[in-house]
């Protein structure tokens, strides 16, 4: 399986990872008897890991099209020697970000956050311009 393949996996494997962690918190939550009629879907109704969590499963979701649309095309038009060289760093950066979204929110982790935010859109960036 080639770089890019397994890239395009391990997002889409993150993201499902990430939405059983949130299932997992959502249903501690309802065992220890939340009342879900005040249901927020960004995780606010639940605070600390579990807002964490869900903000980092919905961040990964949003983030998701962009490097899956890319990696997809670079399957699909057999030019996976564009992707294949950054392909895992992509991905290491996504799992890096999530991490550190749930570990804290603290002002160095937000900037680490944005720090590996920003090397995935370098990286979907020079891979546009290299499909051109």
């Amino acid at each position: 399986m080639s770089a890019t393949a397994m890239c395009l996996v391990g997002l889409i494997s993150w993201s499902i990872a990430l939405t059983f962690m949130l299932l997992g918190v959502r249903g501690a939550a309802m065992m220890k008897g939340h009342a879900f009629a005040g249901f927020a879907q960004d995780g606010t109704d639940l605070g600390g890991f579990a807002h964490r969590v869900t903000r980092a499963q919905g961040n990964s979701l949003e983030w998701l099209v962009v490097p899956a649309a890319l990696l997809v095309y670079a399957l699909a038009t057999g030019q996976t020697e564009v992707t294949d060289g950054l392909a895992m760093w992509v991905l290491y950066a996504r799992v890096i970000q999530s991490i550190v979204h749930i570990a804290s929110l603290s002002t160095p982790a937000v900037g680490v956050r944005g720090t590996m935010l920003t090397v995935q859109i370098v990286i979907w960036i020079i891979w546009m311009v290299n499909f051109v």
